[in-house]
């Protein structure tokens, strides 16, 4: 009999399949990857103009063994970053922080820094509308839960209030964001229920 490597297996020898090693290199980048597709779809489609804030970085050490070849060596961020995304959806001014978590109970609140939420309340402050984007991975849902109700919450904690959102009152107080093939994250038809 021929086998497919020209070899023989040696009597007794069983061959087991490779099991191949779980790849967690885009852990907890799902989201922001399908609100990305979801927002060059929109821009495609002339329905909103918004892009992911990129995070200032301040590049101190770099490597140049070749012009073509140029390779960072050592980098720091330059401050604190606001949130995710931001733009305009049919005249309203958007900006929202997009969070994934594992829990199917609740949503953390240290997913969220002081510094994205005074951020948030700026905007909120200028007539912007601001909001972040929840997705309970286990559950494979993805809600829209406005600033103010984040708010609230955050607020709280200080006056020994919850450290985290419960599910029950995401699923009731936000809004479950449809999943579409090219608006993933079809968060615009929540802003469309919530604003026109």
């Amino acid at each position: 009999m021929n086998y497919p490597n020209g070899k023989r297996a040696a009597r007794g020898q069983v061959h087991a399949k490779k099991k191949a090693s779980p790849n967690f290199s885009n852990r907890g980048m799902s989201l922001e990857e399908d609100i990305n597709v979801t927002n060059e779809y929109y821009l495609t489609a002339d329905i909103a103009v918004v892009h992911k804030k990129p995070t200032p970085v301040q590049i101190v050490n770099v490597d140049y063994p070749r012009r073509s070849a140029a390779v960072i060596k050592e980098a720091y961020f330059k401050q604190a970053s606001t949130t995710d995304f931001n733009g305009v959806f049919r005249g309203l001014a958007i900006d929202f922080e997009a969070k994934e978590t594992t829990s199917k109970t609740s949503f953390p609140l240290s997913n969220v820094h002081q510094h994205q939420i005074d951020h948030m309340k700026a905007i909120h402050r200028h007539g912007g509308v601001c909001f972040i984007i929840i997705k309970f991975s286990p559950l494979e849902e993805v809600y829209y839960l406005p600033g103010l109700k984040l708010f609230s919450f955050w607020d709280a904690q200080d006056q020994g209030g919850r450290k985290s959102i419960p599910y029950a009152y995401v699923r009731e107080e936000g809004h479950l964001i449809p999943f579409h093939y090219q608006a993933r994250v079809d968060y615009a038809s929540v802003l469309d229920k919530l604003y026109f």
